[in-house]
């Protein structure tokens, strides 16, 4: 019987790329509607991790996979299509990428593909999306100018939103804020906060204070091992791990 609070397992995952061994034998369970944060230094195979869960490493021809990974105690190789998995596991990258077509297009073209034609119906999800990315009051007066002309924290609001249109229930977070200034960051920060009423959140970052802002739980990775998972507040107090002690109070890193 699955755990109905249990979103995601990992059971011993490894990756390799060619014979990088990116990830091993990590086993990990997220729970719904929380944020888990997921620090490390480079290289410690936090992005490898994130993009497991909706596939994305599958596009590297040198990847290779052992273990498991299910969402709701459905494997997401051998019960789930990879189109499905990644309408409903949403990412969001370290650099936004809009694009080139005009705000409102940005938001509607993972809908449009996805068969949503009524103009109403559309527009009610650009509305509803930019106000769940705090862009709205920004841009409601030009919808029609180019994604590409916004601030680079308005374009990283834009692409949450566009994640937000195509309704996951899961959204990954590739160093989101790696770019921008404190005030944009604070946004898609609150956001963050916001969506825990409908969304599973996984948050890979290098800054560690913002894990510790905004997580539930917090992941230490380094060379590939999950060192250690737990409540952020003991991670950051009381690690178990003297290495990830070592890592939050900048011995290495």
């Amino acid at each position: 019987m699955v755990d109905q609070n249990l979103k995601i397992k990992a059971e011993n995952l490894s990756i390799w790329f060619d014979k990088i061994h990116s990830l091993k034998s990590v086993n990990m369970e997220v729970f719904s509607n929380e944020i888990l944060g997921v620090i490390g230094p480079a290289n410690s195979g936090k992005s490898t991790f994130l993009r497991s869960l909706n596939r994305l490493n599958d596009l590297d021809p040198k990847f290779k996979i052992q273990g498991h990974i299910s969402i709701e105690g459905k494997d997401i190789y051998r019960d789930i299509e990879a189109g499905h998995l990644r309408k409903r596991v949403g990412m969001v990258f370290a650099l936004p990428i809009p694009l080139p077509l005009s705000i409102f297009e940005n938001v509607v073209y993972g809908p449009r593909r996805h068969g949503i034609k009524d103009k109403k119906r559309l527009e009610n999800i650009v509305e509803t999306t930019l106000k769940e990315a705090y862009l709205w009051d920004e841009v409601k007066d030009r919808l029609n100018n180019p994604g590409m002309s916004l601030s680079g924290g308005q374009q990283q609001r834009l692409c949450l939103a566009r994640t937000l249109a195509v309704e996951p229930d899961i959204i990954l977070y590739d160093e989101p804020c790696s770019g921008l200034d404190p005030i944009s960051t604070a946004k898609i920060e609150e956001a963050m906060l916001k969506f825990k009423q409908k969304y599973t959140q996984i948050l890979v970052t290098n800054n560690t204070k913002q894990a510790a802002r905004v997580s539930d739980r917090t992941a230490f990775f380094l060379m590939g091992e999950l060192i250690e998972v737990d409540k952020t507040q003991k991670i950051f107090t009381n690690p178990a791990h003297p290495k990830t002690n070592d890592y939050i109070s900048g011995r290495f890193g």
